[in-house]
C-alpha cells in the first residue's frame, strides 16, 4: 500500500458564519517609572481586591451558610477601603467577574475551590474594559518603526509599546489585560472586535499528514520526518541550579535577593519564549502547508505522571503545540483531527492492518508485520495510520 491516500467522497466548500470575531495581540510595553508604578498599585488593588471578597464570602458562608454576593462599590464606602476610588473601577469590576467564574466553575466540578492570590508569586494582571461606544478611557495608537502607544485609564501619559503586529483596520478595541511577569516584564493584551469574514474552503482529503509524538523527537509526521527542535529546559537546566543555589544563601527580602530573584527569572523566560517561537513556526507551515491535521488524543498530564518522562514531556510542549494548530486551522478553514486515545496506532501495521499486541512496549522502535513480512518503524508506522483515521474521521462525519 503506497503512502497516498484515494479517496471518493470530496467535500465542498463549507462556509462559516457568525456576526464578530475577536482578535487578541499581545504586545511588550515599556512604561515610564511613574507609569511602572502606578500599574503596580493597581495591580496590588486588583490583588487585595480579589483575597478580600474570596475570604469574605468564605466566612459569610461559614457562619450562615449562604453565599454572599459582593461588588467592588460596597468596599468602597469603608473607611478602610477608600484609596480604593483612586483604581480604575472597571479592573476592579473585572475582578469581580473573575471570582465569580472561579466560584461557578468550582460548582460545576471543573475546578477545586478559588484560592488566594499570593504576592509571593511575582505575577499579576488585571483587565480593564472600554466605558461604552466612543469613550477614550482606553485607547490604542500606532506609531513609528513598529512602536504603539496604549492610554490606560487612571494612568498618566500613554504607554509605549512595541507594536510588532499589524492592528485590525476596522477592528473596535474591547479590553485590554496588563501582565506583569516574574522577570519584571510589562505585556499588553488587547482584544479587537472585527466584523466576522465568511471562510469558504474546499478541503482536499489528499492533502493530509499525520502527527505521531514521539518520545527522542518532538514529533514522527507521516512523510517519514523526525523533527525535533531540542529541549530548551533542559539545555540551560545547570545554569538555573546553579543560580538558584545562589538565591539559597541570600537573605530572604534583601536587595541582592530580588536582583538574583529576577535573574532566574530571566532564565525562566528565555526557555519560555524560545519554546513558544518554535512552535508557532512548526504550526504555522503544517496549517500552510495541508488541509486535514491528524493528532493523537493524549492526556499529558496523565503521561507526565505515570511515565519516567515528566520533564521532557512537559518540556516538549506538545500540549502547548496542539493548541496552536487548532485556532490556526480554524482561522485557516483547515481541519485538525484528534484520533481516539484507544486507537492502535502504533500495533496496526499500515500495509495490511494486522494488530500486534507485542508492540505495545515502548523499547519496540521497530517491528516487522508477521502477516505481510513488511518492516516499520514504530513512529512513522503509527504517523501514517494517524493520517488514514483522520481522513476517515473526516470522511464519515
Amino acid at each position: 500500500m503506497s503512502n497516498s491516500i484515494n479517496v471518493k467522497k470530496r467535500r465542498p466548500g463549507q462556509c462559516a458564519s457568525t456576526n464578530v470575531d475577536y482578535i487578541p495581540l499581545r504586545f511588550y510595553g515599556m512604561p515610564t517609572l511613574s507609569q511602572a508604578e502606578a500599574l503596580n498599585r493597581t495591580l496590588g488593588a486588583c490583588r487585595w481586591l480579589y483575597n478580600r471578597m474570596l475570604y469574605d464570602r468564605y466566612i459569610y458562608y461559614q457562619q450562615t451558610g449562604k453565599s454572599l454576593k459582593l461588588t467592588p462599590a460596597w468596599y468602597k464606602h469603608l473607611s478602610c477601603c477608600v484609596w480604593l476610588k483612586d483604581i480604575d473601577s472597571y479592573a476592579l469590576a473585572n475582578v469581580q467577574l473573575h471570582l465569580n467564574v472561579a466560584f461557578d466553575n468550582f460548582f460545576s466540578g471543573k475546578s477545586a475551590y478559588p484560592k488566594f492570590k499570593k504576592k509571593a508569586d511575582h505575577y499579576d494582571s488585571y483587565t480593564t474594559n472600554i466605558g461604552h461606544k466612543g469613550a477614550t478611557n482606553l485607547r490604542f495608537r500606532m506609531g513609528k518603526k513598529k512602536t504603539g502607544f496604549l492610554k490606560l485609564p487612571k494612568i498618566d501619559g500613554e504607554i509605549r509599546v512595541r507594536a510588532h503586529r499589524r492592528i485590525p483596520t476596522n477592528g473596535i478595541l474591547k479590553s485590554a489585560t496588563v501582565i506583569h511577569e516574574p522577570d519584571g516584564k510589562y505585556y499588553f493584551s488587547l482584544l479587537y472586535e472585527v466584523p466576522h469574514k465568511e471562510i469558504c474552503y474546499n478541503i482536499d482529503p489528499n492533502n493530509a499528514i499525520g502527527l505521531d509524538m514521539s518520545m527522542h523527537e518532538f514529533y514522527v509526521d507521516s512523510n517519514g520526518k523526525h523533527v525535533d527542535y531540542g529541549k530548551p529546559y533542559h539545555a540551560i537546566q545547570n545554569k538555573i541550579a546553579k543560580e538558584q543555589k545562589k538565591l539559597s544563601h541570600m537573605k530572604r527580602g534583601s536587595s541582592n535577593y530580588q536582583k538574583q530573584r529576577v535573574k532566574i527569572a530571566k532564565l525562566y523566560a528565555k526557555t519560555k519564549h524560545q519554546r513558544s517561537d518554535t512552535l508557532h513556526k512548526l504550526s504555522r507551515q503544517l496549517v500552510d502547508t495541508y488541509d486535514i491535521i491528524g493528532i493523537e488524543s493524549l492526556n499529558m498530564q496523565a503521561m507526565a505522571q505515570s511515565l519516567n518522562f515528566g520533564k521532557s514531556i512537559s518540556d516538549k510542549g506538545w500540549g502547548m503545540f496542539t493548541t496552536m494548530l487548532v485556532y490556526k486551522a480554524q482561522m485557516a478553514g483547515k481541519q485538525v483531527i484528534k484520533v481516539g486515545k484507544f486507537f492502535p496506532s502504533s500495533q496496526m501495521c499500515h500495509e495490511c492492518g494486522t494488530l500486534h499486541k507485542l508492540t505495545k512496549d515502548l523499547s519496540v522502535r521497530e517491528w516487522t508485520c508477521s502477516n505481510c513480512g513488511h518492516h516499520h518503524d514504530r513512529d512513522e508506522n503509527a504517523a501514517l495510520n494517524i493520517r488514514d483515521e483522520a481522513v476517515r474521521i473526516y470522511c464519515t462525519c
